[in-house]
């Protein structure tokens, strides 16, 4: 029962391993970056569980409570999202560009037109 009382680190974990699959393993790099958008999910994760403390509540200081969540977590991860949603843009973007060049997305016919 231990392992199910974990169980956002656990799914953290699954997303984490997806993500880097996706972006190792297709050769395809819409593919690459929708395994980014599922790596950076899992790190969010990761941070937003952490940030939780069982029984705590919002730091406001207060006579009726004594256990106190940290905020700061949920901060980081309100900028972490602004920075995946840049990157996702610039990479969207990118592969555009790639496109428009090469006529494909796909690494290995792009990467045989430039050995040409």
């Amino acid at each position: 029962m231990e392992a199910l009382s974990h169980v956002n680190y656990w799914a953290a974990i699954v997303l984490a391993m997806i993500g880097l699959y996706a972006v190792i393993a297709p050769s395809n790099l819409i593919k690459k970056l929708i395994g980014l958008g599922i790596f950076q999910s899992a790190i969010f994760l990761i941070y937003i569980t952490a940030g939780k403390v069982e029984g705590g509540t919002a730091p406001i200081i207060d006579a009726a409570h004594s256990v106190y969540s940290n905020p700061l977590p949920h901060v980081l991860i309100l900028t972490a999202i602004v920075v995946a949603v840049s990157t996702l843009a610039v990479g969207l973007a990118l592969t555009v560009a790639i496109k428009r060049d090469y006529g494909t997305v796909e690494e290995d016919e792009i990467d045989e037109q430039d050995r040409r």
